[in-house]
Protein backbone atom coordinates (compact mmCIF):
# COMPACT_ATOMS: atom_id res chain seq x y z
CA UNK A 1 0.00 0.00 0.00
CA UNK A 2 1.22 3.75 -1.13
CA UNK A 3 2.53 5.81 2.03
CA UNK A 4 2.03 9.46 1.88
CA UNK A 5 5.48 11.04 1.20
CA UNK A 6 6.34 14.39 0.50
CA UNK A 7 9.55 15.15 -1.46
CA UNK A 8 11.33 18.01 -1.47
CA UNK A 9 14.44 18.92 -3.76
CA UNK A 10 17.26 21.05 -2.54
CA UNK A 11 19.41 21.78 -5.77
CA UNK A 12 21.84 24.43 -6.43
CA UNK A 13 25.80 24.94 -7.08
CA UNK A 14 28.49 22.29 -5.34
CA UNK A 15 29.03 24.59 -2.32
CA UNK A 16 25.52 26.79 -2.20
CA UNK A 17 24.78 25.27 0.87
CA UNK A 18 22.42 22.16 -0.35
CA UNK A 19 23.39 19.88 2.49
CA UNK A 20 23.54 22.34 5.45
CA UNK A 21 20.13 23.31 4.36
CA UNK A 22 18.93 20.10 4.62
CA UNK A 23 20.14 19.33 8.14
CA UNK A 24 19.02 22.46 9.30
CA UNK A 25 15.52 21.50 8.32
CA UNK A 26 16.01 17.66 9.35
CA UNK A 27 17.01 19.12 12.95
CA UNK A 28 13.84 21.45 13.37
CA UNK A 29 11.20 18.78 11.52
CA UNK A 30 12.66 16.13 13.74
CA UNK A 31 12.99 17.72 17.03
CA UNK A 32 10.15 16.27 19.26
CA UNK A 33 9.09 13.65 16.53
CA UNK A 34 10.01 10.14 15.78
CA UNK A 35 13.37 10.58 13.92
CA UNK A 36 11.53 8.14 10.76
CA UNK A 37 9.19 11.54 10.13
CA UNK A 38 11.93 13.31 8.41
CA UNK A 39 14.50 11.81 6.05
CA UNK A 40 17.45 12.82 3.87
CA UNK A 41 18.66 11.11 0.60
CA UNK A 42 22.06 12.77 -1.19
CA UNK A 43 21.95 12.53 -5.24
CA UNK A 44 26.05 11.90 -4.69
CA UNK A 45 25.20 8.64 -3.06
CA UNK A 46 24.14 7.32 -6.93
CA UNK A 47 27.41 8.53 -8.63
CA UNK A 48 28.36 5.25 -10.76
CA UNK A 49 30.12 2.84 -9.51
CA UNK A 50 33.13 2.59 -11.42
CA UNK A 51 35.17 -0.36 -10.27
CA UNK A 52 36.01 -1.06 -13.98
CA UNK A 53 38.26 1.70 -13.66
CA UNK A 54 41.99 2.58 -12.10
CA UNK A 55 42.00 5.10 -9.26
CA UNK A 56 43.80 7.25 -11.81
CA UNK A 57 41.00 6.92 -14.61
CA UNK A 58 38.08 7.41 -11.83
CA UNK A 59 39.23 11.15 -10.68
CA UNK A 60 39.35 11.73 -14.48
CA UNK A 61 35.96 11.63 -15.08
CA UNK A 62 33.31 14.47 -14.73
CA UNK A 63 31.29 14.23 -12.30
CA UNK A 64 29.17 17.38 -12.66
CA UNK A 65 27.67 15.70 -15.90
CA UNK A 66 24.47 13.66 -15.71
CA UNK A 67 26.06 10.87 -17.20
CA UNK A 68 28.02 10.71 -14.40
CA UNK A 69 25.02 10.02 -12.03
CA UNK A 70 22.56 6.17 -11.90
CA UNK A 71 19.91 8.65 -12.11
CA UNK A 72 17.38 5.83 -13.17
CA UNK A 73 18.73 4.08 -10.12
CA UNK A 74 18.01 6.78 -7.51
CA UNK A 75 14.05 7.58 -9.45
CA UNK A 76 13.17 3.77 -8.92
CA UNK A 77 14.19 4.25 -5.26
CA UNK A 78 12.27 7.34 -5.04
CA UNK A 79 9.10 5.29 -7.09
CA UNK A 80 9.89 2.51 -3.82
CA UNK A 81 9.65 4.98 -0.99
CA UNK A 82 6.66 6.60 -2.63
CA UNK A 83 5.15 2.70 -2.48
CA UNK A 84 5.72 2.06 1.29
CA UNK A 85 8.86 -0.14 0.67
CA UNK A 86 12.49 0.53 2.30
CA UNK A 87 15.32 1.01 -0.30
CA UNK A 88 18.91 0.11 0.28
CA UNK A 89 20.94 3.91 -0.19
CA UNK A 90 24.47 3.03 -1.97
CA UNK A 91 27.67 4.83 -0.42
CA UNK A 92 30.07 6.91 -2.17
CA UNK A 93 33.86 7.55 -1.09
CA UNK A 94 34.79 10.68 -2.15
CA UNK A 95 38.88 9.43 -1.53
CA UNK A 96 38.39 7.02 -4.00
CA UNK A 97 35.89 8.39 -6.37
CA UNK A 98 33.74 5.35 -5.91
CA UNK A 99 31.05 3.57 -3.95
CA UNK A 100 31.68 1.23 -1.14
CA UNK A 101 30.32 -2.32 -0.93
CA UNK A 102 28.20 -1.05 1.84
CA UNK A 103 24.34 -0.19 1.92
CA UNK A 104 22.62 1.95 4.19
CA UNK A 105 18.37 1.03 4.67
CA UNK A 106 16.36 3.72 3.98
CA UNK A 107 12.69 3.59 5.70
CA UNK A 108 10.03 5.73 3.61
CA UNK A 109 10.18 9.11 6.20
CA UNK A 110 6.95 11.27 5.99
CA UNK A 111 9.22 14.19 4.26
CA UNK A 112 11.87 13.29 2.30
CA UNK A 113 14.45 15.86 1.60
CA UNK A 114 16.36 15.22 -1.31
CA UNK A 115 19.76 17.01 -2.61
CA UNK A 116 21.95 17.43 -5.65
CA UNK A 117 23.16 19.68 -7.96
CA UNK A 118 21.54 17.86 -11.14
CA UNK A 119 17.87 16.75 -9.17
CA UNK A 120 16.27 19.74 -11.26
CA UNK A 121 17.66 18.77 -14.47
CA UNK A 122 16.28 15.69 -14.90
CA UNK A 123 12.74 15.20 -15.87
CA UNK A 124 11.67 12.17 -14.23
CA UNK A 125 13.42 13.12 -10.73
CA UNK A 126 11.57 17.00 -10.85
CA UNK A 127 8.58 15.26 -11.52
CA UNK A 128 8.95 13.28 -8.57
CA UNK A 129 9.38 16.37 -6.52
CA UNK A 130 6.43 17.79 -4.64
CA UNK A 131 8.35 21.02 -3.59
CA UNK A 132 11.70 22.07 -5.42
CA UNK A 133 13.91 24.33 -3.79
CA UNK A 134 17.18 26.03 -5.72
CA UNK A 135 19.93 27.69 -4.23
CA UNK A 136 21.06 30.75 -5.64
CA UNK A 137 24.48 31.68 -4.23
CA UNK A 138 27.18 33.36 -6.47
CA UNK A 139 30.18 31.00 -7.82
CA UNK A 140 33.53 32.39 -6.15
CA UNK A 141 31.19 31.79 -2.28
CA UNK A 142 30.17 28.55 -4.03
CA UNK A 143 34.66 27.83 -4.77
CA UNK A 144 35.51 28.93 -1.42
CA UNK A 145 33.19 26.56 0.50
CA UNK A 146 33.99 23.78 -1.97
CA UNK A 147 37.85 24.39 -1.54
CA UNK A 148 37.39 24.23 2.14
CA UNK A 149 34.97 21.07 2.31
CA UNK A 150 37.03 18.96 -0.73
CA UNK A 151 40.40 19.73 1.07
CA UNK A 152 39.59 19.34 5.19
CA UNK A 153 36.57 16.10 4.38
CA UNK A 154 37.45 14.90 1.50
CA UNK A 155 41.03 14.66 1.16
CA UNK A 156 41.63 16.26 -1.70
CA UNK A 157 44.41 18.69 -2.96
CA UNK A 158 44.38 22.43 -3.48
CA UNK A 159 45.31 22.33 -7.02
CA UNK A 160 42.96 18.98 -7.61
CA UNK A 161 39.83 20.72 -6.17
CA UNK A 162 40.92 24.00 -8.78
CA UNK A 163 41.39 21.87 -11.99
CA UNK A 164 38.28 20.32 -11.19
CA UNK A 165 35.94 23.50 -10.65
CA UNK A 166 37.87 25.02 -13.79
CA UNK A 167 37.48 22.46 -15.97
CA UNK A 168 33.97 20.80 -15.35
CA UNK A 169 32.53 22.43 -11.90
CA UNK A 170 32.07 25.50 -13.69
CA UNK A 171 30.98 24.97 -17.16
CA UNK A 172 28.63 22.33 -16.51
CA UNK A 173 26.99 24.55 -13.68
CA UNK A 174 26.15 26.86 -16.79
CA UNK A 175 25.29 23.89 -19.20
CA UNK A 176 22.51 22.50 -16.62
CA UNK A 177 22.49 23.19 -13.15
CA UNK A 178 22.13 27.24 -13.21
CA UNK A 179 19.09 26.72 -15.94
CA UNK A 180 17.17 24.15 -14.15
CA UNK A 181 16.77 26.91 -11.37
CA UNK A 182 13.79 27.75 -13.97
CA UNK A 183 11.74 24.77 -12.66
CA UNK A 184 12.34 25.78 -9.12
CA UNK A 185 9.37 26.60 -6.76
CA UNK A 186 11.32 28.55 -4.61
CA UNK A 187 14.91 30.18 -5.81
CA UNK A 188 16.82 30.79 -2.65
CA UNK A 189 19.63 33.54 -2.40
CA UNK A 190 22.60 33.01 -0.07
CA UNK A 191 21.62 29.45 0.86
CA UNK A 192 21.41 27.58 3.79
CA UNK A 193 22.31 31.20 5.59
CA UNK A 194 18.93 32.28 4.08
CA UNK A 195 17.02 31.91 7.71
CA UNK A 196 13.53 34.16 6.35
CA UNK A 197 13.22 31.81 3.69
CA UNK A 198 14.20 29.08 5.53
CA UNK A 199 11.54 30.28 8.03
CA UNK A 200 8.97 30.13 4.77
CA UNK A 201 9.84 26.44 4.13
CA UNK A 202 9.89 25.57 7.39
CA UNK A 203 6.37 26.56 8.48
CA UNK A 204 5.19 24.82 4.86
CA UNK A 205 6.38 21.53 5.83
CA UNK A 206 5.63 21.96 9.09
CA UNK A 207 1.47 22.26 8.11
CA UNK A 208 2.31 18.51 6.02
CA UNK A 209 3.29 17.02 9.11
CA UNK A 210 0.50 18.44 11.36
CA UNK A 211 -1.73 16.89 9.24
CA UNK A 212 -3.91 14.06 9.95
Amino acid sequence: MSRKITIVGIAGASGAGKSLLARQIYRHLSRHRPPEMVGILTEDAYYRDRSDLSLEQRAEINYDHPAALEHELLYRHLQELRSGRAIEVPQYNYAEHNRTSHTIRLQPPRILLLEGILILHDPQLRALLDLKIFLDVPLDICLTRRLKRDMHERGRTLDSVIHQYEHTVRPMFFKFIDPSKNAADIIVPRGGENHCAQGVILDHLERILNEK
